[in-house]
């Protein structure tokens, strides 16, 4: 798996644990108990949504701990005028005569439906490093590449508002 993650990413995933085992945990499990008490468990739909409920809050606290224990750790800083981690870059498509902006993040948070552009990405990988007015090639696959021109790198923080993907 080894999916590439910063500090900041591990912390977030070790809260969500942390929160699954002390609360979400606990009220899955009385859920359970009271569905269990009302009786014939083979008609009780109550019961039946209650497990799964709890099986699929141990699934998710499974999944997290091996993200962290596979995860590689990049580091989230670049120097004021490269393309690096967390930052809002906009570039220009010379093939498309287009600009887009998006933002640059690891791997478990990528999502370029709210514009956040994984470094493992194709375009990611290639603009990660360049700077303002590199002219960059993105390699799709053997058979495809394309040219962007980097316009503008905005050094934004990552305040912890991106949710991590959910699977």
């Amino acid at each position: 798996m080894h999916d590439k993650m910063t500090k900041k990413d591990i912390e977030r995933m070790e809260e969500e644990i942390e929160y699954r085992r002390l609360v979400v945990r606990r009220q899955a499990l009385e859920a359970v108990k009271e569905a269990r008490a009302q009786g014939d468990l083979s008609e009780n739909f109550e019961y039946h949504a209650a497990k799964k409920d709890k099986n699929q809050n141990e699934s998710r606290i499974r999944y997290l701990e091996r993200m962290i224990k596979t995860a590689q750790i990049v580091e989230d800083q670049s120097d004021e005028d490269e393309v690096g981690l967390d930052n809002t870059v906009t570039v220009y498509f010379e093939e498309d005569d287009e600009t887009e902006t998006f933002k640059l993040v690891t791997t478990v948070r990528g999502n370029s439906l709210k514009g956040m552009i994984s470094i493992d990405s194709p375009i990611g990988k290639a603009i990660l490093g360049h700077r303002v007015n590199d002219r960059v090639t993105v390699k799709v696959n053997d058979g495809y590449s394309y040219d962007v021109v980097i316009k503008a790198i905005e050094n934004t923080v990552d305040d912890g508002t991106d949710s991590l993907r959910k699977f």
